[in-house]
């Protein structure tokens, strides 16, 4: 054993200390390394190994660098397979990234919808719950796997039971398919945004070439809704007035719609921006003509995502340092001068007023559990990709709590910044009328 220590250039190396104490540990620690390779043989599970002499060692990374670690892993004809694989530069990289993957538009729109609609306030009971039970957990399984196994969902779940590859294969294909409408949703944002360039917004008005004779503008509208309704309550009792004003609304709101009265808004997005035909419906069957403008945003949306990944997690952790950042900027701005604005208060009133009634619905709770895995997004396969770039005794469950609650407040502030300007809005409508 002392001859073929001494005989291997990379195991010992003379540099003056005590030979025999060199020996010795350069052989403990030799011998070591093979029983961990044959006991993982033995136990027939692929793990990972960081192999720390000299010769399959990497440079230290600089900062600000993707820095590459040695993966080894143990086929099924017990061969040592090793690959090179990248890891993040720094540690941030990788918690802005889940960040931004699990914060989106479900967070600003649909959040403050479901809360307003489903109690209020105490939406946020069944939410929580939600949160901690479901969503938290699968979060940080996800991560862990792609952690622990270095690979993305194919890989992955080929490598935990060969039976369950299929799941690898699955995930890919939904997360295909979701980026196919998602990013057209993304596509008309930026399609709104060239739009509202102009000195006077598209769809304020009924006086375009798009717009039909259906077409009315808010205030007919809500003179509509209050004559039908001041009509209905002359053949109502006073204490009945309260209880059937909800129902009252909703009868309004379907002659409104059977009377084909439209609002400036909703024609500009099917006429201008699906360019469907007036006297058609949307569906299979007729999908209209392809908007060239339409298509030249789609397209700018994946060349932006492509550049954005081209090189790996190298531009990608990056990139996150804005797409992250950024959207908690414009939230600030646009919550403080919301709160500037009359009428301010009166929304985040209503928006957090809780209603424990609710709370016994059934529907309720299928809407908290469903935003909570529709914002997070658990079984994309994306935080197994991301996850699998980290160094392997990374704390990700850490970085898991730290996303989910980060993901959780920015739903709830979103909805105050909703609700002091739709209120605002509101208001200052009523005060042209009067």
């Amino acid at each position: 054993m002392v001859k073929r220590i001494l005989s291997h250039p990379n195991v010992y190396n003379n540099d003056g200390r005590d030979e025999h104490r060199m020996i010795r540990r350069r052989s403990y620690e030799r011998d070591n390394e093979v029983a961990f390779i044959n006991n993982t043989r033995t136990n027939s599970v692929p793990m990972i190994i960081i192999k720390n002499n000299i010769s399959d060692v990497e440079q230290p990374k600089k900062k600000n660098s993707v820095g590459l670690i040695n993966v080894t892993t143990i086929n099924k004809s017990n061969q040592i397979q090793t690959e090179v694989r990248e890891q993040w530069s720094e540690k941030l990289d990788f918690l802005l990234s889940i960040i931004g993957f699990a914060v989106d538009l479900a967070n600003i729109w649909r959040f403050p919808y479901l809360c307003y609609k489903n109690g209020g306030g105490a939406f946020l009971i069944p939410y929580i719950l939600s949160v901690i039970l479901g969503g938290l957990p699968l979060f940080y399984l996800e991560l862990l796997l792609g952690q622990y196994y270095r690979q993305g969902s194919i890989t992955c779940w080929k490598k935990i039971c060969p039976l369950l590859a299929g799941i690898g294969w699955a995930v890919t294909i939904i997360a295909f398919y979701t980026d196919f409408y998602y990013n057209v949703v993304i596509s008309w944002g930026l399609y709104y945004l060239f739009a509202s360039l102009r000195r006077i917004l598209p769809w304020s008005a009924c006086s375009h070439a798009w717009n039909t004779k259906d077409c009315s503008t808010v205030n007919i509208r809500r003179s509509f809704l209050e004559n039908c309704m001041n009509q209905s309550n002359n053949t109502i009792s006073s204490s009945e007035k309260l209880l059937e004003k909800k129902f009252l609304y909703e009868n309004c709101s379907e002659e409104l719609t059977r009377l084909r009265i439209v609002s400036p808004a909703q024609e500009y997005f099917h006429l201008q921006v699906y360019r469907l035909k007036p006297e058609s419906n949307f569906s299979l069957g007729n999908l209209g003509h392809i908007n060239w403008e339409n298509l030249a945003c789609l397209a700018i949306i994946y060349l932006i995502c492509y550049f954005s990944m081209w090189k790996g997690i190298k531009t990608s952790g990056k990139v996150v340092w804005f797409t992250a950042l950024f959207p908690y900027v414009v939230l600030a701005i646009l919550m403080v001068r919301g709160l500037f604005l009359n009428g301010s208060m009166k929304g985040i009133e209503y928006y957090i007023r809780p209603d424990l009634s609710k709370l016994t619905d059934a529907s309720v709770w299928v809407d908290a559990a469903s935003q909570t895995f529709f914002s997070l997004g658990p079984g994309f396969g994306v935080l197994m990709a991301f996850a699998s770039y980290n160094d392997f005794h990374h704390n990700v469950y850490r970085d898991a709590m730290i996303t989910v609650a980060v993901n959780s407040l920015t739903s709830f502030a979103s909805g105050f910044v909703i609700f002091m300007f739709l209120v605002s809005f509101i208001d200052r409508e009523e005060k042209k009328e009067n």
